[in-house]
C-alpha cells in the first residue's frame, strides 16, 4: 500500500516523505512536532498513533515504549505499520503480521523506512541507501527524501501503482517548514519534485520570515516588504552559490 521515509538532521529538523496507491496518503499518515519527533502510521491506518505518538514522545518515552504502547492497546496491531523517530535517540518501528506482503522496515541511527505492499524488499533497501547517498553530498533534507523515495520507486515502489505522495519538513517552529501534498496524479513523485521546486521560487524563503519562536535568528520577525524581499533575494544568491 505505502512506504515512507522519516529523516532528521543535524539540525533537529524533521522530515518525513511518503508514496502510495492511495488517494490524498499525506492527510492522515504524516505527522510532526517541534523539538518531539515523527511519526509515520500505515497499512491499515490508525490515524490516533500520529498525536498520541507525539504526545509519549512528548512526555519522554523512547520510541520503543511509543511503539510497544501504541500497538499493544490497539486490537486491531496486525494490520497496522508503524515508524517513530524521536528528536533525540534510536527510532522504532512495528509491521504486523497480517500487513501485506511484501512488507517491513529498516531502522537505522538518524532515518528509518518501511513499507507494506511493496514489489519487494529492493524498494525500501534502494530509498535507504539513497538517502544515504544524499546526504553525503550535504544536499537539503527535502532533496534527500525526495531521492531517497524515487531511488524507491525505481525500484517497484507500491506494486499495485501509483497514486499519492507527500513531503514534511518540520523545524524550530510550530509551523511547519513544508508541506506538500500530491493527493492523485499519474506519477505523484515527479509531481512533488515540481512542487518543490515551485516551493523554491517564493514559499521557503518567504516562510524564514514569519512571526515564530523568540531568540530563533533563522525565524525573525519581518513585516517591512522591501526586507522580505532581499530577504528572497538573499535566498537565491545564496542558492546559486551553493551550485557553483
Amino acid at each position: 500500500m505505502t512506504w515512507s521515509i522519516l529523516a532528521r538532521n543535524a539540525h533537529g529538523n524533521f522530515g518525513i516523505a511518503i508514496a502510495s496507491k492511495f488517494f490524498a496518503v499525506g492527510a492522515l499518515c504524516m505527522h510532526t512536532r517541534r523539538g518531539v519527533g515523527a511519526v509515520a502510521t500505515q497499512a491499515l491506518i490508525n490515524p490516533s498513533y500520529g498525536p498520541e505518538g507525539l504526545d509519549l514522545l512528548n512526555a519522554g518515552h523512547s520510541a520503543a515504549d511509543v511503539v510497544r504502547t501504541l500497538t499493544g492497546a490497539d486490537t486491531g496491531r496486525e494490520h497496522r505499520q508503524l515508524h517513530v523517530l524521536p528528536a533525540r535517540g534510536a527510532g522504532a518501528a512495528h509491521t504486523g503480521a497480517d500487513c501485506v506482503d511484501w512488507c517491513g522496515q529498516l531502522v537505522f541511527d538518524d532515518f528509518s523506512v518501511a513499507g507494506n505492499m511493496l514489489a519487494g524488499a529492493a524498494v525500501i533497501e534502494a530509498t535507504a541507501q539513497a538517502y544515504r547517498d544524499a546526504s553525503a553530498t550535504g544536499s537539503p533534507l527535502a532533496e534527500r527524501l525526495i531521492a531517497a523515495m524515487a531511488a524507491g520507486e525505481d525500484a517497484g515502489g507500491d506494486k499495485r501503482g501509483k497514486q499519492g505522495a507527500a513531503m514534511r519538513i518540520h523545524g524550530a517552529q510550530d509551523h511547519v517548514e513544508l508541506d506538500l501534498r500530491v493527493d492523485d496524479h499519474a506519477e505523484p513523485l515527479t509531481e512533488l519534485q515540481r512542487l518543490y521546486d515551485k516551493s523554491l521560487e517564493r514559499f521557503q524563503p518567504f516562510v524564514t520570515c514569519l512571526a515564530g519562536r523568540g531568540g530563533d535568528a533563522r525565524h525573525p520577525r519581518l513585516t517591512d516588504r522591501d526586507a522580505i524581499e532581499a530577504r528572497i533575494d538573499a535566498f537565491h544568491t545564496a542558492r546559486r552559490a551553493a551550485r557553483r
